[in-house]
């Protein structure tokens, strides 16, 4: 399990999102990156402690939820109606994957047997440009859960900003 790398092509998988307001729809990867590049987010479950912490600080993290150059996406195997709760018990206005098969992680080459047992999306952040690139990525590398890290948020975004040559100061209200 090493994820995609910097340079490689995401698959184009479809999976239902939904949408901070509840609504639910089967998306494509593309048809998100149309608009404005993606930053994707792996995350393992929601409401474990560690992803609660993980969703809330990417809500509090400004530039995430103010910035116009880049749309925030979560994705774990959580079904809609656990998304639609999770959503609404933090006020998260991000939309989340509900990859229930683990179809999009296996895509990104992030699915890990969790001491050995359970499978679920090892944490990981991917920035997709609009033909489905990987400009940007960060991967948990937890010695012995990797899904027990959280995305380091300024190291996140330095890396976003670096990989879209934006003006940091202008860019995300940050």
């Amino acid at each position: 399990m090493t994820g995609l790398s910097v340079g490689a092509t995401a698959d184009d998988i479809t999976q239902t999102l939904v949408e901070p307001g509840g609504e639910t729809v089967s998306r494509r990867l593309s048809d998100l990156v149309e608009e404005k590049p993606v930053l994707l987010c792996f995350y393992t479950a929601d409401f474990s402690p560690d992803c609660t912490k993980e969703w809330c600080a990417i809500r509090d993290f400004d530039w995430f939820s103010t910035g116009s150059d880049v749309h925030v996406v979560g994705a774990s195997k959580s079904s809609v109606g656990m998304h639609r709760r999770f959503m609404n018990e933090h006020d998260l206005n991000f939309p989340l994957y509900a990859d229930t098969d683990l179809e999009l992680a296996s895509a990104f080459d992030v699915v890990y047997r969790t001491f050995g047992v359970s499978k679920r999306a090892r944490r990981s952040c991917f920035l997709l440009d609009e033909e489905l690139t990987v400009r940007y990525r960060w991967l948990g590398e937890h010695w012995l859960d990797p899904t027990r890290d959280i995305p380091p948020l300024t190291e996140v975004y330095e890396g976003v900003v670096e990989a879209l040559d934006l003006d940091s100061q202008e860019t995300f209200g940050f």
